[in-house]
């Protein structure tokens, strides 16, 4: 038997969010039942609503960034009990059984992960509704424990822009003194500097806005470097091990290669799309350097991740919206009038 739940929803890539009642599977033996208390607002939310990348299923409901409490466990379940503070992330299943599946990276499922929202349960096929909701039902294994001492309010953001950031910075094996630099300061941007700070890296922000350093060194940047300034781009030249690049629309990458150490890395994390305009591999080949991508983290790396952030109390810097609010804070997203993350205070959401 299903449950009927309440959330925000888009009708179509053109209708506002606006209330709307679905259907939630029947909570099977290894679920785990949430009730909803703060979701973050994500730039992907915006998309999808808005079929901006052509694959979007209506009625979407979306949210995945989602913090809530434990009100009851299916019986196969041993990780939770109710009363826990949980969270659950871009992904809420996988196969299970691909080399991905069971290195812990979940993301990269061979078969293709199930979506948080706008995906398809493995199971019953039913669609997946995100996390714009009153509640939530999800298999233990993708619901992820949220240390009790982080406020509750600014935790969300970290299940999507902080694993988002964790992963690379992990990945390319960050650790103290490591030189690492960071494109653009948004919701990415902000969490990539502040993790990075803590793990004991030399930060530097590349930015094109001069009104962006004060924040950039509040939120743990040791420099700040204007990208369309040559003169500061040549003194940074070679310096880097690895760049993590925020930036969520097509860009000139050419003039950051060159900072790179020998062996360094360009990261992806924002840009789906083609890379405008073309890059020279002449300082990739002079300099073995590299271009790569990266998409969220895996379920034990994103654990990982809220457990670091509990030991150093990292949250993001939020801006708490109510329900209604929602079509105002898609507007403000496209205008960047946001520091640097909206977080949905789901007790607002009525009908």
């Amino acid at each position: 038997m299903t449950i009927k739940v309440l959330g925000y929803a888009a009708q179509s890539s053109k209708a506002p969010l606006a209330p709307h009642y679905f259907e939630r599977r029947d909570p099977r033996a290894d679920d785990v039942v949430i009730d909803i208390l703060y979701c973050g607002v994500c730039h992907s939310d915006l998309h999808q609503a808005r079929n901006d990348w052509g694959f979007s299923q209506y009625p979407l409901v979306p949210g995945h960034e989602i913090v809530g409490r434990v009100t009851r466990v299916g019986p196969g379940v041993s990780k939770f009990k109710a009363g826990d503070l949980v969270g659950i992330g871009c992904m809420v299943d996988s196969c299970r059984e691909c080399s991905s599946c069971k290195q812990g990276l979940e993301q990269y499922c061979e078969e293709g992960n199930i979506q948080t929202y706008n995906g398809i349960d493995r199971h019953d096929h039913m669609p997946t509704y995100g996390g714009y909701s009153r509640s939530i039902i999800c298999s233990e294994d993708f619901v992820l424990r949220i240390p009790e001492n982080l406020d509750v309010q600014a935790v969300a953001p970290l299940l999507c822009a902080g694993i988002t950031t964790w992963s690379p910075l992990r990945r390319w094996g960050v650790k103290a003194g490591s030189k690492v630099a960071v494109i653009g300061l948004g919701g990415l941007g902000h969490m990539a500097l502040k993790l990075a700070h803590a793990m004991g890296a030399e930060v530097t922000l590349f930015t094109r806005s001069p009104g962006k350093e004060a924040d950039a060194r509040q939120l743990g940047a040791q420099h700040v470097v204007l990208s369309t300034d040559p003169q500061q781009m040549d003194a940074v030249k070679g310096q880097f091990e690895l760049i993590i690049d925020t930036v969520p629309y097509a860009h000139d990458i050419n003039p950051y290669m060159p900072t790179l150490t020998l062996d360094g890395t360009l990261v992806f994390v924002g840009l789906l799309g083609d890379i405008e305009p073309a890059v020279s591999t002449l300082p990739m080949i002079l300099g073995r350097r590299s271009v790569s991508g990266s998409c969220i983290g895996g379920i034990a790396e994103t654990q990982e991740m809220l457990d670091f952030c509990g030991k150093h109390n990292i949250t993001a810097d939020s801006e708490v919206i109510r329900m209604d609010q929602i079509n105002d804070a898609f507007e403000r997203l496209l205008k960047s009038d946001v520091k640097y993350r909206f977080v949905i205070d789901m007790q607002t959401l009525v009908e």
